[in-house]
């Protein structure tokens, strides 16, 4: 064989074809096995004279005949011209062809065969298997990693139409409400929503594109460039094994020295690089063309182009993010720095050892190098994938970032019911449910923070805290009640009455008019089921289409005590003023003593819930009687105010307060904005209330507002159970008020 000088890279010739090359090497990794069985068999043979060395040499010669292709170019080669056996190939031949003329030599020769190349073989066998099967595991990882992206991307495009769906369904619900004012302002925060949606799908395609480009470009082909290292180690160990097996047969058969002295002199002609050469020119596509790259889909319902969100809002979102991936990107930098080096250091040692100048194992050697190729890999994907969220962000909006002072946000678990400074809604939870800034204490949902603006006032005092505390709080709660930005007359073909009209964006001028098919507009004639009974809304209002409550926090204030509960305090005097209230819900009498009354409907309360869930109220519609209604359906206002006068002391009796938690105001004493909500579906049953006690593990003292003090040991009745938000409410010796449902147990 003439000495070529050959420089050839599999991941650079056939790119995405990791299973063809995996395939490549099991195969060539499995023929280890059969040259091992191969020494082991004639080990055997030998001592059997040379009549079965020489159907050995017979049989081995079909075995490589059947293999010969697929040791050489593959299962599947895409091209086929020429000679398809490669020089490993030729090499095993002229191995069996010395076979057969040393057919006398058997006895001596057969020991060490087994020592000198049988477990050699299969150790060699078993490593290179083994970093086989890594290759093969890293490649499946990256796989996943690419088809995770994928699917990522498909979340967030999913993600961004259901929430371009929803701004669609609150520009509808806007334009046929009869509050417009609230679905004015729950149409602009969906919208916002939407935007930082879109936003998030904008960089989320540029981020799968590039991941997909480096898959294909450096991923695939390092890893395949390392299986063609792993097979050219898998032949360099071969080839020093089988001149182990030439020095021990000149040792043993000095009469076949001139056969066995050609046989050492051409096996170190198989240079390594030969086999997979002659594999990466069979097996190399004929034009490869990268696949293309993902670009921005509008959503269905709400069509928009790719320009990304920049309003104020958006450039909030977008200035967290450029801060996180900014800050972020530097310590991702300097990993990938310190394992690419790593990574350069470990190829040094394997071209010394391929030299000849270290002595090491090359499969070690490999296998180190493809270590830290991993490494390299993660610390890559992450810098990447910062670099192009700071490519998107700045390319739009610049360097946003500069000068901002953002907030020291941590972990935070809050013992007290709080709110967010942003939203407003009530933090809810024990375990670390919530953000707080460690330098100005602000206060926010883990789902606020990319919102919060970077605008931190530095480390501030107690009384600053408090202060700036309140001004959020306001501000947050303003937010939540502002009016839409402009009022016009709403166009109204029927009653030609003045309304607000809606945001700029409300009526969605680039969505296809063909969609406007999709209204289905708010029917009069609604009707709920109340309590086994329909009754229909009033005022040509939709009353089904009211949204439900608030999940964002329990609202609970300590209701003043019943005067027959008073103790050495006060009661009214005697011409006590009378408590009004609203139907929140149409109701349908169904039993004795109760009264059918319309929604909306105003009413006096002629008595008040004794713990059964029924009031009984006069409606103010004249002539109409007396009678019960569910609590739940009604609002009560504010309990009036009354000149009280001291009463004698008298022990306190057991509570049996309503477990209605219907109130005008928070936890915070502060009014809260109206909101509709659906019925309950069946009426409390008269008379089936059942007062349950529990017992204070630990003593509590009230720490905010509408909640109560207790003693440990101290035997309570429970008013209202967890809803869910670590808190129940209770009956204690100092009042009706919330405290911690994990400090008290169930009698």
């Amino acid at each position: 064989m003439a000495e070529v000088a050959l420089n050839v890279s599999i991941g650079a010739e056939i790119h995405d074809g990791f299973k063809t090359v995996n395939q490549w090497c099991a195969n060539n990794v499995s023929w280890l096995d059969d040259v091992q069985a191969f020494y082991r068999e004639r080990s055997a043979i030998e001592k059997e004279y040379s009549q079965k060395l020489s159907a050995l040499a017979k049989k081995y010669f079909e075995k490589k005949s059947k293999r010969s292709s697929e040791l050489s170019v593959g299962n599947t080669p895409t091209v086929t011209p020429g000679s398809l056996e490669s020089a490993s190939m030729t090499t095993w031949s002229l191995q069996l062809t010395t076979l057969e003329k040393r057919a006398e030599e058997h006895d001596q020769f057969a020991s060490s065969l087994l020592t000198s190349l049988a477990e050699p073989l299969r150790s060699l066998a078993m490593r290179s298997e083994d970093v086989r099967k890594q290759h093969a595991d890293y490649a499946a990882k990256l796989e996943k990693e690419r088809d995770s992206s994928y699917a990522d991307l498909k979340k967030t495009k999913g993600k961004y139409d259901s929430i371009c769906q929803e701004v669609e369904n609150r520009r509808k619900k806007a334009e046929g409400s009869f509050d417009k004012t609230k679905a004015q302002t729950h149409y602009q925060q969906q919208l916002a929503e939407m935007r930082n949606a879109k936003n998030t799908y904008l960089i989320s395609i540029n981020v799968t594109n590039k991941q997909k480009e480096r898959y294909y470009n450096e991923y695939i082909p390092e890893v395949l460039d390392s299986l063609q290292a792993l097979s050219e180690s898998r032949t360099s160990s071969l080839n020093a094994i089988w001149l182990e097996a030439c020095k021990v047969e000149t040792q043993t058969l000095n009469n076949n020295t001139q056969l066995i002295s050609h046989l050492a002199s051409e096996i170190p002609r198989n240079n390594p690089v030969l086999d997979s050469m002659m594999f990466a020119r069979h097996n190399a596509p004929p034009q490869w063309v990268d696949p293309g790259d993902f670009v921005f889909e509008p959503s269905p319902v709400w069509l928009d182009d790719n320009s990304m969100a920049i309003d104020a809002a958006s450039k909030t979102f977008l200035m967290n993010i450029l801060t996180k991936s900014k800050s972020s990107l530097t310590e991702f930098k300097r990993e990938s720095e310190m394992s690419r080096k790593e990574v350069d250091g470990a190829d040094r040692v394997r071209q010394a050892i391929r030299d000849g100048r270290d002595q090491r194992d090359e499969v070690e050697a490999i296998r180190a190098q493809f270590r830290h190729r991993e490494v390299l890999h993660e610390a890559e994907r992450k810098k990447t994938t910062a670099e192009m969220e700071v490519f998107t962000i700045t390319a739009v909006v610049g360097d946003i970032s500069r000068g901002a002072q953002s907030h020291t946000f941590h972990n935070q678990t809050f013992k007290i019911p709080t709110n967010c400074d942003l939203c407003g809604d009530r933090i809810w939870g024990l375990s670390a449910k919530g953000l707080s800034c460690e330098l100005c204490g602000f206060t926010c949902h883990n789902k606020c923070e990319l919102k919060v603006a970077a605008d931190c006032p530095g480390e501030l005092g107690k009384e600053d805290r408090k202060k700036i505390k309140a001004e959020r709080q306001a501000a947050a709660a303003a937010r939540l009640e502002a009016p839409p930005v402009e009022e016009v007359r709403a166009v109204n073909g029927s009653t030609g009455g003045t309304g607000l009209a809606t945001h700029p964006g409300l009526q969605r001028s680039d969505t296809l008019g063909s969609m406007n098919t999709l209204s289905s507009g708010y029917a009069a004639s609604a009707q709920r089921s109340v309590s086994g009974a329909t009754a229909r809304s009033t005022g040509g209002e939709d009353s089904s289409a009211a949204p439900p409550p608030a999940p964002g926090g329990r609202r609970k204030i300590a209701a003043p005590p019943p005067s027959q509960y008073a103790s050495p305090a006060a009661i009214p005097d005697a011409e006590e003023p009378l408590q009004h209230g609203k139907m929140l819900y149409a109701y349908t009498a169904t039993g004795e003593g109760e009264i059918s009354i319309a929604e909306g409907q105003d009413f006096t309360l002629a008595e008040p819930d004794d713990g059964s869930g029924w009031i009984k109220i006069k409606p103010s519609t004249f002539g109409t009687p007396s009678g019960l209604v569910p609590a739940s359906y009604a609002e009560l206002g504010a309990p009036p105010q009354t000149s009280l006068r001291a009463l004698p002391a008298r022990e306190r009796p057991i509570s049996t307060a309503s477990t209605s938690t219907t109130s005008l105001t928070g936890s915070d004493g502060g009014v809260l904005p109206k909101t509709k909500k659906q019925g309950p579906a069946v009426a409390p049953r008269r008379g089936a209330k059942k007062v349950k006690h529990v017992e204070a593990l630990y003593a509590y003292s009230a720490a905010g507002p509408g909640e109560t003090d207790m003693e440990a040991g101290e035997k309570m009745v429970l008013v209202q159970p967890d809803q869910g938000d670590g808190w129940c409410e209770v009956e204690s010796s100092s009042g009706r008020g919330v405290v911690p449902a994990g400090w008290v147990k169930e009698l």
